[in-house]
């Protein structure tokens, strides 16, 4: 695949997936939405179908929009090294992009939210308890389970009559929403789950440009955990992934 494909479909998929998975937090968040006060449980399984969305549109690129699994299949053999950049340049912008759609589609709700200076969650995570060193611990544990996990999950076989064989692989990018919503009601709680830093980096940059009347700081000095964390955990699969024997 050409880079010049690998961006428009990483850039498409990843968009998608911050629109529909910040939407979800909007929605959660404020006042005047018909969603408002819907929960956790909400948010989770919102983000799991903005990464099937994501993921489903971003197909022909092989679905990562997450710089943390396009680095763990590098570091697994793959994905070519000299294709990283192009899939990390697309999914953060698209994660931008993704974000300045979602503020578009609540534009009326955040004029009229009544506490503007504590929107930056719907965008970006943060965490419960600010410990740099443990916040960290928790990104890179949630992002490991997560790449290891696509890492280690088999291509779905097609077995008589040219039917796939049933099985997690044959499930899809199904499959991954599982996972991801799993993760968020594991182990999201102290950190918000990025587990993605263009799915965190990219709305934050968003939130900083947007026109929000009376909204609060873009928190850069937390910003470096949940990119750092991810890309951490994603490494750490790749290799654990590397080291194992083959199935």
């Amino acid at each position: 695949m050409s880079p010049g494909e690998i961006f428009l479909w990483e850039f498409m998929g990843t968009a998608m997936l911050t629109l529909l998975g910040c939407g979800v937090v909007a929605n959660n968040v404020l006042r005047r939405s018909l969603g408002h006060n819907g929960g956790w449980l909400l948010v989770n399984f919102g983000w799991g179908f903005a990464v099937f969305a994501g993921a489903s549109i971003a197909a022909p690129s092989g679905a990562h929009i997450n710089p943390a699994v396009t680095l763990g299949l590098a570091v697994n053999g793959q994905v070519s090294w000299s294709q990283v950049p192009f899939y990390i340049v697309a999914q953060v912008l698209g994660g931008i992009l993704g974000a300045l759609l979602c503020w578009a589609a609540y534009k009326l709700q955040f004029d009229t939210h009544d506490a503007p200076g504590e929107t930056l969650g719907i965008f970006s995570t943060g965490p419960t308890v600010p410990s740099a060193p443990w916040n960290l611990v928790t990104e890179i544990i949630g992002t490991f389970v997560l790449v290891f996990w696509i890492i280690q999950n088999p291509s779905a076989e097609v077995g008589q009559a040219g039917v796939p064989e049933f099985g997690n692989a044959a499930l899809g990018y199904a499959a991954v929403t599982f996972i991801v919503i799993g993760i968020g009601n594991s182990l999201g709680g102290p950190t918000g789950y990025a587990i993605n830093p263009a799915r965190d980096l990219g709305p934050r940059i968003a939130y900083a440009l947007l026109p929000i009347r009376g909204k609060g700081s873009a928190n850069w000095g937390y910003s470096w955990v949940p990119v750092a964390g991810p890309i951490a955990g994603g490494v750490l699969a790749g290799l654990l992934a590397l080291a194992l024997p083959a199935s």
